[in-house]
């Protein structure tokens, strides 16, 4: 029976953040996730890494602050997938004052450690590029500055951080059960193909999400009064709705707002909603009602209008909140909550519930601090300077360095060079090696897609089907045919 440290049970970024902290403190580590790395909630977000400007309102500076902190942590860790944007906010004198919208916006400029993103300022829409796509009506309003992400990239570079560091990651393998023995715990997993292992660890760290109380209670059989809150939050993606590069934060009658984020170059991504979510959270889907509601918050601000069949990918994501109490979905804390269970002292589970895309760095070394008494001779704290793969641009910008690979593949096609900087930053040249010209990547799949790439996702990356490279390893699936997504299927199973 193999030995570890530390069981890690879910392969979304929380999950994936600890591995890697974690083996990089020098323990041992297993991560056991029962599907595809970020298959669940890690990759149906609203892709950005953000304070939560409309968290304020509900008084959770604590976590404002850490986000705004955790931006310029991931700006340089990972500037491939992280980028700046500016987000501009139309002025609606009914829905909330010009001077809340000022204090807030003083308030998100100096909660955090803001070093390299601009601050906030009030703009004319109808003036400037940042009134783009909008109605006339709308003359005034406010720009600040966030940032977007990959987010199922992101869970996989940290994959790939932590293997280096020794982690063994393994997708597709099930926790059937885990019990305590002695001064360890002993863990049944089950792999894709039904063959079931043993495995020993001293402490586990269950970051399963969604499913965080039924693997506590069932899979661990660990009471807990804790609970969680599951809440749906559903996206759509349409051609590209206005000429700019800035996003939009749009103000709703419910006292929500929506985003329109332009997104994979041709596209505009609309979201999101918080719907208290019922059933299994593995497959939610995006409801009539969610898709009405998203078309009519943008609607209300846009010069051409849009509808629900323009849309040509929806999805959903189930947030799994803590439960706090609150009855409205929107209010439930977005914060954390990590609980250490150890009935006998020695051997813990630590669950995470809640939490978000952007403190996903931070919560990890919580984790670890929580650890920290089981395993005395365990490391420093380490990550707040140490770039993701891909990431590490030494004293170049991201723009420099991605300059300098382009050159380096300037005999490529422009589409497929360019996707693969996008993906995989400084390993590009891990994925493109030699190749000089289109026949060196191999088969063309379509959307920026080549043969070279799909086999390094396959050997590198941990992807086993064509929904792993076509939606989260890459989302080329997007642009694609049914023919070129059916090739893919193709080749992937072959």
């Amino acid at each position: 029976m193999e030995n570890f440290d530390l069981l890690v049970i879910g392969g979304g970024i929380n999950g994936a953040g600890v591995a890697r902290d974690a083996a990089g403190r020098g323990l041992s580590v297993l991560l056991a996730e029962k599907g595809d790395l970020g298959s669940a909630t890690s990759s149906w977000s609203s892709k950005l890494i953000h304070g939560g400007l409309r968290y304020l309102e509900y008084y959770e500076f604590r976590l404002v602050a850490e986000s705004l902190a955790e931006r310029e942590v991931l700006l340089r860790a990972a500037g491939h997938l992280v980028s700046p944007l500016r987000f501009v906010m139309p002025h609606v004198p009914e829905l909330r004052p010009r001077w809340m919208i000022r204090a807030g916006l003083f308030l998100y400029d100096h909660l955090g450690r803001r070093t390299t993103l601009p601050g906030s300022q009030a703009v004319r829409l109808d003036r400037t590029i940042y009134g783009a796509g909008l109605k006339p009506a709308f003359r005034h309003g406010f720009v600040y500055s966030d940032c977007r992400v990959d987010d199922a990239r992101l869970v996989i570079v940290n994959a790939l951080a932590a293997r280096a560091l020794g982690a063994d990651i393994r997708p597709c393998t099930e926790c059937v059960w885990a019990r305590r023995e002695g001064v360890a715990w002993r863990a049944k997993l089950r792999s894709a193909d039904g063959a079931e292992h043993e495995v020993g660890a001293r402490a586990i760290v269950n970051a399963s999400g969604p499913w965080v109380k039924r693997v506590l209670n069932d899979r661990l059989g660990q009471p807990s009064r804790d609970d969680v809150r599951l809440v749906r939050g559903s996206h759509l993606v349409l051609p590209r709705l206005y000429d700019a590069d800035h996003a939009y934060i749009l103000q709703n009658d419910d006292r929500r707002v929506v985003f329109m984020i332009p997104f994979e170059q041709r596209y505009t991504l609309v979201g999101t909603t918080d719907v208290a979510h019922q059933g299994d959270p593995s497959r939610p889907e995006a409801s009539a009602d969610e898709v009405d509601y998203l078309c009519r918050a943008i609607n209300r601000y846009l010069a051409r209008p849009t509808a629900p069949a323009q849309a040509v990918w929806r999805y959903a994501g189930v947030r799994p909140l803590y439960d706090d109490g609150t009855s409205d979905p929107s209010a439930v804390t977005r914060d954390y909550t990590l609980r250490v269970d150890d009935l006998d002292g020695m051997t813990p589970v630590l669950s995470v519930f809640g939490g978000k895309i952007t403190t996903y760095r931070r919560l990890a070394e919580r984790v670890l601090q929580k650890l920290e008494p089981y395993f005395p001779a365990m490391k420093a704290a380490w990550t707040a300077e140490a770039p993701l793969p891909g990431g590490d641009f030494g004293d170049r910008t991201p723009a420099q360095a991605l300059a300098a690979l382009a050159a380096r593949y300037a005999g490529l096609p422009q589409e497929t060079r360019d996707g693969v900087l996008r993906r995989h930053g400084t390993l590009a040249a891990e994925v493109l090696g030699e190749a000089r010209s289109a026949s060196d990547l191999g088969e063309d799949f379509g959307a920026g897609l080549c043969e070279r790439e799909l086999s390094y996702l396959q050997q590198r990356e941990w992807a086993q089907s064509a929904e792993d490279v076509l939606w989260r390893r890459t989302k080329c699936g997007l642009a694609m045919s049914a023919a070129q997504r059916a090739r893919v299927v193709e080749r992937v199973g072959r």
